[in-house]
């Protein structure tokens, strides 16, 4: 059945009916929308934020390397203008 008969054929329900199936559509879309994996763009992004964060021959930044990166980065942004 394509979706333009699935359309046609809703108008011929009950308002119940049609209710019911909202319900149902709503439900199989909830459970997609969190079943579905983390979009391929974020994931990009990650990955580059992984390779911007990566130094060869040098330990990952610590949590307080990181904090004094993003102080940096804000004063940049807001303070020099």
């Amino acid at each position: 059945m394509t979706l333009q008969e699935i359309e046609q054929k809703v108008y011929q329900l009950s308002v119940s009916e049609r209710l019911s199936l909202l319900n149902t559509i709503t439900r199989s879309l909830q459970q997609d929308l969190t079943q579905r994996p983390m979009q391929p763009d974020k994931r990009a992004l990650v990955e580059q934020l992984r390779g911007c964060l990566k130094r060869s021959g040098e330990p990952a930044p610590t949590d307080a390397d990181i904090a004094t990166m993003r102080e940096e980065r804000l004063v940049e942004k807001y303070l020099d203008s």
